[in-house]
């Protein structure tokens, strides 16, 4: 702990010696550009291994905004790493790079725990809204997903995000699927479901 101090310490000495400052476009800084390691092979895997995780289907193609740019987040976050050890290092130092991996792999959990609580609430919502039509406009004992795409609220206009609500609601106990071939709107369907209007609880 004191070590971690004394490094925090020594790199705000640093940092406010320096004639750069922290001027938009210093005139007296000579400081070259910082190199990316010499043998960058941790970056490289990092970034490969986003990239495959952003594909369809994949644990981040849900936030591909914020992943696209993690392996960058990463080497500026070396960088200043780096730079808060030695300001005068001509390249990133590979363990300021693992280390900034890792802040970067925190920063990307934490943005896709958000965004899918953010998903989640944004069903939830869903599910509520066809639940209160289905009970205050739809006169009809049984529905398709067609149904709720055509004659549903707005923002079920899109059979996955329909769908979607219907299995909650299932879940939930105000609806119930009949079984396949059961005949709804005069023909057989092969999903379908009947709605409980007595459920004593919401979403």
């Amino acid at each position: 702990m004191m070590w971690h101090l004394r490094a925090s310490r020594d790199g705000c000495a640093t940092f406010s010696t320096c004639p750069c400052q922290w001027t938009p476009k210093p005139a007296n800084c000579d400081r070259a550009s910082l190199a990316l390691p010499r043998k960058p092979a941790l970056l490289v895997a990092f970034a490969d291994a986003i990239e495959t995780a952003q594909a369809p289907g994949g644990n981040l193609a849900h936030i591909t905004g914020a992943a696209s740019k993690a392996a960058e987040q990463a080497a500026r976050i070396a960088g200043m790493l780096t730079l808060w050890r030695d300001l005068d290092a001509p390249d990133v130092h590979p363990r300021d790079m693992a280390d900034a991996i890792d802040l970067a792999q925190f920063y990307l959990a934490e943005a896709s725990r958000l965004a899918s609580a953010a998903n989640v609430s944004a069903q939830i919502d869903r599910a509520e809204a066809l639940r209160k039509w289905l009970l205050e406009s739809w006169p009809e004992p049984d529905l398709t997903v067609r149904d709720v795409v055509q004659f549903g609220p707005d923002p079920l206009r899109e059979s996955p995000k329909a769908r979607a609500a219907l299995g909650i609601l299932a879940r939930h106990g105000w609806l119930v699927p009949l079984d396949p071939g059961t005949v709804v709107h005069e023909a057989a369907r092969a999903e379908a479901w009947r709605i409980v209007r007595g459920a004593g609880h919401v979403v």
